[in-house]
């Protein structure tokens, strides 16, 4: 076995720094490539102008503190908001609603038979 003194020239080359080097390029190249790719390209369905038939409106009645009532964000009386519920449910008899108001709409929604309902409540603070 011959120990290479210090000033004695190299008679072979060391390639496992290189190789990694190599590898560690090798890699990144891989990811720049694979990050660059746009998606799958897929034909997608045009949206219609027309409403959906199969999902219901949820109408939302609200009454504010001076007892001013409305239907969505039309103001309405109380027999104008019988008039188009009456209307709406013939339409849908699963006609969905959210009140945010006082038990006066809540009676007329039992009147009308609208049983799909939500109320908006406020959340206690503890």
């Amino acid at each position: 076995m011959h120990v290479q003194e210090d000033n004695e020239p190299y008679d072979q080359i060391n390639v496992v720094p290189m190789l990694d080097l190599a590898y560690v390029l090798l890699v990144i190249f891989i990811i720049m490539t694979t990050a660059s790719v746009q998606g799958i390209k897929v034909n997608l369905p045009k949206a219609s102008n027309q409403p959906s038939l199969a999902k219901p409106q949820t109408k939302a009645i609200t009454i504010t503190e001076t007892g001013q009532i409305f239907l969505d964000a039309y103001p309405v009386s109380i027999d104008e908001l019988r008039t188009q519920l009456s209307a709406l449910k013939a339409a849908n008899p699963e006609l969905p609603v959210v009140v945010k108001g006082d038990t006066v709409v809540l009676e007329l929604l039992g009147q009308l038979d609208i049983t799909q309902l939500g109320l908006v409540t406020q959340k206690l603070v503890k």
